[in-house]
């Protein structure tokens, strides 16, 4: 490929970015215009737009930490009861420890 063909190449390219970008103006500029128009048919302002995405969902909250139920004195690990047990609560549970044991 030689430098004049490259040239022409990034000359159609610059081309088509000026066209996509002109279409995607156009195409926004409709957009704006049919939102009007539907806003003035029903009679809504943007106060009413407003309140309308104020009613969607927000982001979710993180999840709060759970109180621990369970407390090895040991060596001061808890468990909240939730999830898998930890190993310390199996084992001691396999050499005939009670659950109650380890109540908080």
């Amino acid at each position: 490929m030689t430098k004049d063909q490259l040239s022409e190449l990034l000359a159609q390219k610059a081309a088509l970015e000026q066209q996509i970008a002109d279409v995607q103006r156009a195409q926004h500029s409709e957009a704006v215009a049919k939102v009007k128009a539907l806003m003035a048919e029903h009679g809504l302002t943007l106060a009413d737009i407003g309140s309308a995405s104020k009613a969607a969902p927000g982001p979710k909250k993180a999840p709060s930490k759970v109180a621990a139920k369970f407390h090895d004195p040991a060596t001061g690990d808890t468990w909240s009861g939730r999830g898998l047990k930890p190993k310390w609560l199996t084992a001691a549970l396999a050499a005939g420890r009670a659950l109650s044991e380890f109540a908080v």
